[in-house]
């Protein structure tokens, strides 16, 4: 199957492409500087941004299917705007050029208790996305654990910052994380599953937790110690990210959307998925260990390579 990425160079995009690869799929990811992208072997590049729909109609032509894994929370407070312009511009090119299926990555949360611009803006997207005539197939899901996801990178972060955290109440609120590679073998899976199509999954790990439970047992795998946890009622989400910058060098406005979730209850409440992509979920603390075993890894290699260049500037200088 000819298979068009978007979002190929951000945290499940990195990881979905090269799976979809190993599916025996031929891939085209859509970028929006190729200079700043190392693609799989194999992969086709284009150049595209899909604020700008004269850009990437060209990024659709043969394409059998589509995984649509944009958002903008980066770009500012304007991102919900952003990202139901983008998911808009996608649905229009993708129905122009004939795309049969679309799969897509939302958030977790019941529409009901759903307080936060940023959840309501996954869910936003999903539902322009759904406007399509293609057939949307959408999977949600609540804290990807792996590296470079900016969920887990601000629990990781709070966890070895803070021994003792003040917190509000939103600590006792319920989550249900999964491994980043559970996800990916989700999101492959149904691509090979033709019942999935016009459905809509929740996935999560095999374990609901709260977010103590979370820093807790973040803190154990990271060094045998958990953090101990404070609740304080007067304490709100929003003062509580405020200080996030101060602590974590997740940006703040990555960091505050988050924050502002995490009173809304994230959980899966059906594995209907099971039925028809079953996956092997993988612990909570196995998919924390594997999250900074790769970041390890991936701190090796950005040495390895800098000892590298600082080696190849002073032979060069003996010349």
């Amino acid at each position: 199957m000819h298979v068009l990425v978007t979002g190929a160079t951000g945290f499940v995009g990195g990881h979905l492409v090269p799976a979809l690869r190993a599916a025996g799929h031929d891939v085209r990811a859509l970028v929006r500087d190729p200079s700043a992208y190392d693609p799989p072997a194999g992969v086709e590049v284009v150049t595209g941004d899909l604020l700008d729909p004269d850009s990437f109609a060209d990024a659709f032509s043969g394409v059998d299917a589509a995984y649509y894994l944009v958002h903008s929370m980066r770009a500012g407070s304007d991102y919900a705007e952003r990202d139901r312009r983008a998911a808009a511009n996608f649905r229009e090119a993708a129905d122009a050029a004939g795309v049969d299926r679309v799969v897509y990555l939302g958030g977790l949360g019941d529409d009901g208790e759903i307080r936060s611009k940023h959840l309501r803006s996954r869910r936003e997207v999903e539902s322009v996305l759904d406007a399509g005539a293609y057939d949307l197939t959408v999977l949600r899901a609540a804290i990807i654990v792996g590296t470079d996801s900016a969920s887990f990178r601000l629990i990781r972060e709070l966890t070895a910052t803070l021994p003792v955290m003040f917190t509000p109440r939103w600590v006792r609120t319920d989550c249900h994380p999964i491994a980043i590679d559970d996800v990916i073998e989700y999101l492959v899976g149904v691509l090979a599953e033709p019942e999935t199509t016009g459905e809509t999954y929740e996935i999560g790990g095999p374990e609901v937790l709260t977010y103590a439970e979370i820093l807790r047992r973040t803190g154990e795998v990271m060094h045998d110690a958990e953090p101990r946890i404070v609740p304080i009622p007067i304490l709100s989400p929003r003062l509580s990210s405020l200080s996030i910058g101060l602590v974590t060098d997740v940006p703040s406005n990555v960091a505050r959307p988050l924050i502002l979730g995490l009173k809304t209850p994230v959980v899966a409440s059906d594995d209907r998925i099971q039925e028809v992509v079953p996956v092997s979920l993988t612990p909570f603390e196995t998919a924390v260990a594997r999250a900074l075993d790769d970041e390890n890894d991936a701190e090796d290699a950005d040495g390895a390579a800098a000892d590298q260049r600082t080696r190849a500037v002073a032979d060069g200088g003996d010349r």
